[in-house]
């Protein structure tokens, strides 16, 4: 589950999957996610060509490089081409295969691999679904509005296959998504039709992120999200922090493992507000509670959310929240109830709005309590995977 969100999102499902009663196996390339007790895994091999910088060749056989898939995975990604979601998919379809004459499955769920493998999976006879959390179309363009350099933006404008997700997408059987704004965009950029897809909102584990205690640090924002994703819009909260450069006791901690070279630290360091950031590298989620729980503020910064795990997660912990109207953001805060939203890309309003809340401890009690109802009413894991379920049975029928 500590691959991003969509281990986060793999992890849960599993697990109420599990609490449900049913049988729940797992195809999985690396880097490896947790899993709960009770699924049962089968691991793929693959390279880690964007995690490992160094080490290439697979441990305890160096020559499997050499393998097509490998290869072909090493030779693409030379010239910046992201093609594992091709032959993790083709993969999994082989590995299926196998499985087949010895188990008897009723679905099979892909989690926005969307390559063309599954289109082989369809020779197997078994329906097939896909959560896409959002259209990754979405996050080049958020990047190519950023970056300046011909070559970094040529880099970018070729890393992921351009079609195949497409492609992929209108051929399943069905379509989950997490919020009516990543249905909207799949239905625009991948031309799934309405009748294909189906809604099943995040959830948040409430008894591990809840109220428990901590005590307030005066002025200390948190923001949880990997930073060198444009997306998540850190550029514009380091520049709203800039802006409250001279107001006493704010400091913002960044949940993120940062390099020396990462955009935000050298961005921090430009704005001569290191003093004021605190990045924590990566931590256990017991920390990550604690450190919302210390937080006067939570912020979500994103120009664009499919759902927004993190402003969920604070508001479970009865933490105010200040995100964007970025995507799904203003269907997981309520704004002016649970929170406060402000316009994308907007360092202005969100340098404003932090200053506003910090200055009413009354607003942050109202909105933190009303966050947590919030929670418990829509967001948790138990509702989604009854709702993933009965799209299941759909499909089934």
């Amino acid at each position: 589950m500590y691959c991003g969100g969509q281990g986060i999102y793999m992890y849960y499902l599993a697990r109420e999957l599990l609490a449900l009663g049913h049988e729940v196996h797992a195809i999985v390339g690396p880097p490896f996610p947790e899993l709960p007790d009770g699924v049962t895994v089968h691991k793929l091999d693959g390279l880690d060509l964007f995690l490992k910088k160094k080490d290439i060749f697979p441990k305890g056989n160096p020559f499997g490089i050499f393998k097509p898939f490998n290869l072909y995975e090493l030779v693409t990604s030379r010239v910046g081409r992201f093609n594992e979601m091709l032959t993790f998919s083709v993969k999994a379809f082989l590995k299926l295969k196998e499985l087949m004459p010895k188990h008897r499955f009723d679905v099979i769920h892909d989690n926005q691999t969307l390559g063309y493998g599954l289109l082989l999976m369809k020779t197997l006879k078994v329906p097939i679904v896909a959560t896409i959390h959002h259209p990754l179309p979405i996050d080049t363009k958020s990047d190519l509005s950023q970056l300046t350099g011909v070559r970094d933006r040529i880099r970018r404008a070729i890393m992921y296959p351009p079609f195949m997700q497409g492609i992929v997408a209108r051929r399943l059987d069905m379509v989950i998504t997490d919020s009516i704004a990543s249905e909207e965009d799949i239905r625009k950029i991948f031309k799934v039709k309405q009748n294909k897809m189906r809604i099943a909102y995040c959830g948040v584990d409430t008894s591990t992120f809840s109220p428990n205690g901590f005590i307030k640090q005066p002025g200390k924002l948190i923001m949880v999200g990997r930073t060198d994703d444009r997306k998540k819009g850190a550029v514009y909260l380091l520049k709203a922090l800039k802006m409250l450069e001279h107001e006493p006791d704010i400091n913002l901690t960044i949940v993120d493992h940062v390099y020396p070279f990462s955009m935000a630290y050298k961005l921090a360091e430009q704005y001569d507000i290191m003093d004021k950031i605190t990045f924590t590298g990566r931590i256990s989620t017991e920390q990550l509670v604690e450190h919302y729980g210390q937080s006067q503020i939570a912020i979500t910064s994103s120009l664009y959310e499919g759902f927004g795990l993190p402003a969920a997660e604070a508001m479970a912990c009865q933490l105010p929240v200040i995100a964007t109207t970025g995507g799904a953001l203003p269907e997981v805060v309520s704004h002016g109830h649970s929170g406060v939203l402000v316009p994308p890309a907007d360092a202005s309003a969100l340098a404003g709005a932090i200053k506003h809340m910090l200055g009413s401890e009354q607003m942050r009690i109202e909105l933190g309590a009303a966050g947590r109802k919030r929670v418990e009413q829509k967001f948790t894991w138990q509702r989604m995977a009854q709702h993933i379920v009965d799209i299941y049975s759909e499909v089934i029928k």
